[in-house]
């Protein structure tokens, strides 16, 4: 059973809701951010996607033209009430409430994408999601995932580390409250060795500030 708190995590990005894209903002990102967003763009082309963890539908912005089709779900309905006010085309993509833990969703997929995601599922659950998502996804599903670097100097500090190797830190709200959040930063040798029992083709791009996997599911 995954033993990550979604309902902790999912409440802290509730309250964030409103200043979730305030990240890609920053100058020093920029050059990564746009080598991201045309690298996902081609590498979702074409593909009936599904994404988890949407947030505001910022990433959803960047490919959704490329793509055959997109459903994009999220635990909250917070963070959908913002995605679906970009505008995007009725006709390719679709909105969903659903947990990326256990996303109950009907359709068929050729990819599935989480962005930013991959950093708040447990070292310890993280093979059995894959198995999950192997589950619901089927054999040779396209799996991408896109998530953040450590880099000193910008990112929040780590706080702790807990037993299992997972790095945590504490974010400030817009209310000015603060929360644990986990965090975790994988190595290209790390995500090679997690994925190897269940995914095939696996390539990992790193740039400074962001990382992007891709590989097929067995």
């Amino acid at each position: 059973m995954l033993k990550t708190n979604n309902s902790e995590l999912a409440a802290y990005y509730a309250k964030r809701a409103g200043i979730l894209e305030e990240v890609y903002q920053r100058e020093e990102c920029q050059d990564d951010l746009a080598d991201m967003q045309y690298r996902l763009g081609e590498v979702l082309a074409d593909h009936r996607v599904l994404e988890l963890a949407c947030g505001t539908g910022f990433w959803t912005q960047q490919y959704a033209d490329a793509a055959e089709s997109v459903l994009a779900t999220d635990i909250n309905p917070e963070m959908l009430t913002l995605a679906e006010a970009k505008g995007l085309p009725v006709d390719k993509v679709q909105w969903q409430i659903a947990d990326a833990f256990d996303p109950q969703v009907s359709g068929s997929f050729s990819a599935c994408f989480a962005g930013f995601w991959w950093s708040h599922v447990m070292r310890q659950d993280q093979e059995e999601y894959l198995q999950l998502l192997r589950q619901k996804l089927g054999k040779d599903t396209l799996l991408v995932l896109m998530d953040n670097n450590y880099v000193e100097g910008i990112s929040t500090t780590i706080a702790r580390t807990d037993l299992e190797g997972n790095t945590h830190q504490i974010r400030t709200l817009p209310d000015g409250s603060r929360q644990e959040v986990l965090k975790n930063f994988p190595t290209d040798s790390a995500l090679r060795k997690k994925f190897a029992a269940s995914a095939k083709e696996i390539r990992v791009v790193r740039l400074e500030h962001y990382w992007m996997l891709t590989c097929r599911l067995k």
